[in-house]
């Protein structure tokens, strides 16, 4: 198979092209271009809103302008995950993709089919004037991934709609009708240096070969944290040696399990081969515990550089204190819909930053609101005992679901008819922008669903082609059965 056989064309082609629009999260003012100069090229009402937010609208086909509202919904951003040996610029340089058998993604990089394939669904559909539809509005969020930023300064009036069908979900042929809401908890340890003694051996630890993934959708499969790793590993060694902890970076963002963590220690060099023997007795221990679900996890030590400074000693022993005791994964499944995760935290980075600190990032999730604060409480009273200051995000509320929804029901029927078989209808764990569009527009109708990805977050990220075609006739005929307004 080779890209320009890919199906849908039209959607494959805006894909690879937005794949050439560096877009990270926070970064996004070139997607932002991109979009306002399609819907003007279109020549399409664009509106582009204060924080980024863009709206372009589509007229009904001839026959069909009595029908609802539908907006069509896509966030631009993307995570920007990479392998530590691939050379890439998120800011600069585009996604290259590659087809592995049934599978598109990217070479060494996250593929940003999270949300690329919804955006590059809606240009598709904004692009063919062949297809039958009442009034359409599509909107593009900035920031859904480190913040809902684009979704929660939406303001009243923007867009129209009566129904939004939101592009973001990962599984193909399930239709999701609410989500869980999340929380980020942040703390930061104040440190000093002190000296490292003389004649002490240096070296780096690292963490690699973890799977990781995204913290609400692949937080269920029990896949190991490189933090939580790193952690245990530290503990052991510094019971037993003289150990000063002189750096420690683990994971990057708040909705990925961490994959890769590292830390430079000193210790006495009489220490040396024992250190050596016993990491490598932990791996063995660590490797045998996640056969299953990380069958790549590697533990690798290298000789480093003297170290002149460390953190002192008490500071790091209050950090792995407070890390090992943190909390990360399922907290609580739900009593309501079975298999379904209600409560989870995740362990995401662990940063130095200037000034002295220590900056330990966490997330929190529930689809119970008590429960994401209690959960959240919990991992702010872990970090205030061991001398932490601890900050919390905003937050963002869940999605209720509805399970007598009217466009549900319309995307059900639809499926059953086009592949003779009936669409899961699921609430998700992770976090989906459509809660805040329900504060800002109760009166919404809204269902969640999406081609087939997997591993989003992380590098492993991949999106099953045959799907694809399956979501966008799926969406069509969706589209075809709108009902008229009342």
């Amino acid at each position: 198979m080779e890209k320009k056989d890919l199906k849908p064309a039209g959607v494959f082609h805006y894909f690879e092209e937005i794949c050439q629009v560096p877009r990270p999260s926070k970064k996004e003012e070139k997607i932002i271009a991109y979009l306002k100069a399609f819907g003007e090229q279109q020549q399409l009402e664009t509106l582009v809103d204060a924080c980024g937010n863009v709206l372009i609208k589509k007229p009904a086909t001839p026959g069909m302008e009595n029908r609802k509202t539908v907006v069509l919904q896509s966030h631009m951003d993307m995570v920007c995950e990479k392998n530590n040996d691939v050379e890439h610029n998120f800011l600069t340089d585009p996604i290259e993709t590659e087809i592995d058998g049934e599978w598109l993604k990217a070479k060494g990089t996250t593929l940003g089919a999270d949300n690329g394939i919804g955006v590059a669904t809606e240009l598709a559909i904004l692009a063919d004037r062949t297809l039958e539809h009442g009034p359409i509005e599509c909107l593009f969020t900035v920031d859904e991934e480190t913040g809902l930023t684009g979704a929660f300064a939406l303001q009243e009036g923007f867009m129209n709609g009566d129904i939004l069908l939101n592009l973001d979900s990962e599984d193909e042929g399930e239709l999701f009708i609410g989500c869980a809401g999340g929380i980020d908890s942040v703390a930061d340890f104040r440190y000093d240096e002190v000296d490292v003694p003389a004649g002490y051996y240096c070296a780096k630890i690292q963490v690699k070969g973890l799977k990781g993934g995204h913290s609400g959708g692949d937080i269920h499969l029990g896949r190991g944290n490189a933090n939580k790793l790193l952690t245990r590993l530290l503990t052991l060694l510094s019971k037993k040696y003289d150990l000063y902890l002189c750096a420690i970076d683990g994971g990057n963002l708040r909705n990925a399990i961490a994959r890769e963590a590292q830390a430079v220690i000193a210790l006495p060099e009489a220490d040396k081969h024992n250190l050596r023997i016993d990491i490598n007795r932990f791996e063995a221990d660590a490797k045998a515990e996640l056969a299953v679900v990380d069958p790549d996890l590697e533990f690798i030590l290298e000789s480093e550089a003297p170290q002149a400074k460390a953190i002192d000693r008490d500071t790091a022993h209050r950090l792995l204190q407070t890390l090992y005791a943190t909390p990360h994964g399922v907290f609580a499944m739900s009593q309501d819909i079975p298999g379904l995760v209600e409560t989870s935290t995740n362990l995401a980075s662990v940063k130095m930053k200037p000034d002295h600190i220590i900056r330990v990032e966490t997330s929190q999730r529930s689809s119970t609101t008590s429960s994401k604060d209690d959960i959240a409480q919990m991992v702010r009273t872990v970090f205030e005992m061991g001398g932490a200051t601890v900050s919390h995000g905003d937050g963002y509320p869940g999605w209720k679901p509805n399970p007598h929804s009217e466009i549900l029901e319309i995307a059900a029927a639809s499926y059953k008819r086009l592949f003779g078989v009936e669409a899961k209808v699921k609430a998700i764990h992770a976090g989906l922008e459509c809660g805040l569009f329900l504060d800002k527009y109760p009166g919404l109708d809204m269902i969640s669903f999406g081609p087939t990805l997997q591993g989003v977050h992380s590098p492993d990220e991949r999106m099953l082609i045959p799907t694809v075609e399956k979501f966008w006739l799926h969406l069509l005929d969706i589209l075809k059965h709108i009902p008229a307004k009342k």
